[in-house]
């Protein structure tokens, strides 16, 4: 099979066509460098070919970037020194691209080069723009759906096949920065402003094959190759430079506060690079690729978000013989914030939407929530007016629950309360097909539970959304005891069409997600009650990745919803109930009328539009600063271990069956620090020995919540990695 084929035409240009079989989007390995180079070095060699063109054999994209496992073959292939293998494998890269870069040209005169473009019928990212950028021109379609960019550091690496080099000394340090720093995908127009590609055409191949029979030899000589180049905004040592690049390492550890190796590492290359000439340059860059990818959090990162999420989106757990399942026509039981969020997300994905509650008004309320989603849509020119009818056509919004009849799926987002969710199941069954699978968006009520109140409780399932639903990326489903397997699939395939990454759990009390989340939070509190500075505890959080510390997130929350779970815990558990400080300092604030950002006053004094003002003085009225504050890696091993203690335990008895689903939902559902890949990837990069040594030195001096689990400790005993004893790819769809 063949990635890259060559065809010359009569005009004089050859044309590049990239299209990997059996792929829906281009993906780069070592084959198609390698056919790549042939292609290249047969055009160059041709006297009758005048110029080339590379494309992309598929209609909408050119490439989605590089097989991630062909890192790993790097490393293998280089035995006991794994670091030369990836230095010298992303060297091959550079040379490639370089040599498509000079195009044939003599190396010191910068004359004799055939001209290359770029023709992107649409989406480039990853070493689909760093190809690119090699070359001389780059158009791209006017494709209003393609994105442009380079998105590596979102999965903990950087650019490093030239894209960072390059895209820096095309238009300058700040200029890149959004894309290389944040990872920002653009659409054509924005790509084309920016400076990122160079023409936007209708046929980008005809456009681009005009342009290099055309071309003369100054317009195939980079800029940096250029006598007198000097980079846009400034180099380090221009006083301007230096104000950018300055600048940029303050927002750099602002942003990431020193939790993500990967962004300090691209910052590094870009400013060594900035010092030397683009030779050198690529080989900085490629030394600083080759340290990131030896630092464990990158393989952390890139197994966790992109290959296991890869693997639960296509399906990793579905289970097995079940036809498909998409769902047609949903019903949406309660039009409040978690009902009007389903609604417009199943709307979204082209389904027909009943949004049922008490009265007409309220349910009109819970559609006016995708109206409202849709207008901020249209001003941002994200949609139109004929596509926001077309979707509020499909929510009809009604108290009546017999226009449920057809539906295929149910998913009920009531009070929760186990009475009012019983009498709802009870009311639709009697309504709903025979088939029509029942869901509960409940976060805290055990399915098992709910599903008694079902006469058909194989069907009866819990489909548990994050708020804000259409912003947040995981789906947690939770089996009940005796949940069947059609309504497993159903659940996956309408959150595969929803567009958002499943995890599949068993029932127990809080699931996984609440499990592991709750005991962060309650331990900040607890630190709260013992003196801890809140300002230590959240910043001790932040800089571990966490997007925002125990106490900012309980304001966020708010605290009366902490003092309800806590007082519905402890009425279900009864004698076996933890009592906490943690509950004490929750219902204090509760009682003193601070109930987060909602009510303007909690941990936080606000302002009367909602904004933090800083943390509310009269906490320590009631909970003086100790004297001696604890040290900073304490804070955060405390808040690290109460989450992944918590994980394990949930694999140990069985809630968790693949641990992709422990690391991905984790960092999916509530930011656990993305640079670890997850709190079991997290464990085996400490390793399972310290990790059980650590657990009872915190046990022993915080008490049994850090008691190590038995899992844990065997594996320690047998010096045993997560990832090597629940071998993952075993379960692999």
């Amino acid at each position: 099979m063949t990635d890259f084929t060559l065809t010359k035409g009569d005009d004089g240009v050859a044309l590049i066509s990239w299209d990997v079989p059996g792929k829906s989007m281009n993906v780069m390995s070592f084959d198609g460098l390698a056919q790549l180079g042939d292609c290249i070095d047969q055009a160059l060699a041709d006297d009758a070919v005048k110029g080339i063109v590379i494309t992309s054999g598929k209609e909408g994209s050119f490439a989605g970037g590089m097989d991630l496992n062909l890192l790993a073959v790097m490393k293998e292939e280089a035995g006991d020194n794994p670091a030369k293998g990836l230095f010298e494998g992303t060297m091959k890269m550079h040379a490639l691209l370089r040599k498509i870069e000079l195009a044939g040209m003599d190396p010191k005169t910068k004359k004799g080069g055939k001209p290359i473009a770029a023709a992107l019928p649409g989406t480039a990212a990853g070493i689909g723009m760093e190809l690119p950028l090699s070359t001389h021109r780059i158009f791209a379609a006017e494709n209003p759906k393609a994105k442009y960019g380079l998105p590596e550091i979102m999965v903990g690496i950087f650019p490093g096949a030239g894209g960072t080099t390059r895209m820096v000394r095309k238009v300058g340090a700040i200029s890149a920065a959004p894309l290389l720093l944040e990872g920002k995908m653009l659409d054509v127009k924005k790509a084309k402003g920016a400076g990122y590609i160079d023409e936007i055409a209708a046929d980008p191949v005809a456009a681009a094959k005009e342009w290099v029979l055309n071309a003369s030899e100054g317009d195939i000589v980079k800029p940096w190759d250029a006598k007198g180049y000097k980079m846009p905004g400034g180099a380090p040592y221009h006083p301007a430079g230096f104000m950018n690049f300055v600048g940029a390492s303050a927002m750099v550890n602002g942003k990431t506060q020193g939790a993500f190796p990967a962004a300090k590492a691209l910052l590094s290359a870009v400013y060594e690079g900035a010092l030397v000439d683009f030779d050198t340059a690529l080989k900085i860059e490629a030394r600083w690729f080759t340290s990131v990818l030896m630092n464990p959090s990158s393989g952390a990162m890139i197994r966790s978000l992109f290959l296991n999420k890869e693997a639960l989106d296509k399906g990793a757990v579905r289970p097995a013989g079940i036809p498909d399942q998409s769902v047609k026509k949903i019903g949406v039981l309660g039009a409040g914030m978690m009902g009007a969020g389903i609604a417009l997300v199943s709307a979204q994905a082209g389904m027909e939407v009943v949004l049922i509650d008490r009265d007409q008004e309220a349910a009109d309320k819970g559609k006016a929530y995708t109206e409202a989603h849709l207008d901020k849509g249209i001003k941002r020119g994200k949609t139109t007016e004929e596509k926001k009818a077309a979707m509020l056509g499909r929510i009809t919004a009604t108290p009546d629950l017999n226009l449920l009849q057809g539906c295929d799926l149910i998913i009920e987002a009531v009070f929760e309360d186990v009475a009012v969710k019983a009498e709802m199941t009870k009311k639709v069954e009697a309504i709903i097909p025979e088939d029509c699978i029942f869901a509960s968006n409940t976060s805290t009520l055990p399915i098992t539970d709910l599903a008694e109140a079902s006469v058909r409780p194989d069907q009866f399932i819990g489909i548990h959304f994050f708020s804000p639903v259409e912003k947040m990326f995981l789906v947690e489903i939770i089996k009940g005891k005796e949940t069947g397997p059609r309504a497993v699939a159903k659940a996956l395939d309408y959150v595969r069409q929803i567009r958002k990454t499943p995890i599949v759990v068993n029932d127990a009390r809080f699931f996984y997600c609440n499990r592991c989340i709750i005991p962060y939070i309650n331990e900040g509190a607890r630190m709260v009650t013992e003196g801890v500075s809140p300002v230590l505890i959240d910043n001790a959080a932040r800089q571990l990745g966490f997007p925002v510390g125990p106490v900012t997130l309980t304001d966020e929350t708010s605290i009366d919803l902490g003092a309800k779970i806590a007082r519905a815990t402890k009425a279900a558990m009864g004698n076996e109930y933890p009592e906490s400080p943690a509950d004490d300092l929750i219902f204090w604030m509760e009682g003193e009328g601070r109930l987060g950002r909602k009510s303007k006053a909690g941990f936080f004094d606000y302002d009367e539009k909602g904004k933090r003002q800083g943390y509310w003085k009269g906490l320590q009225d009631q909970y003086p600063l100790a004297e001696d504050q604890p040290d900073l890696i304490e804070v955060q091993e405390r808040l690290m271990f109460a989450q992944v203690l918590e994980a394990v335990r949930a694999l140990e008895e069985g809630v968790v069956e693949d641990i992709r689903e422990a690391d991905v939902g984790a960092i999916l559902a509530w930011g656990f620090a993305p640079w670890s890949g997850g709190p079991l990837s997290w464990l085996d990069i400490i390793g399972a020995p310290y990790a059980a040594e650590r657990c009872d030195q915190l046990a022993e001096a915080y008490g049994d919540r850090f008691a190590c689990p038995a899992l844990l400790r065997e594996m320690a005993a047998k010096g045993q990695a997560f990832y090597d004893r629940f071998a993952p790819e075993a379960k692999a769809a």
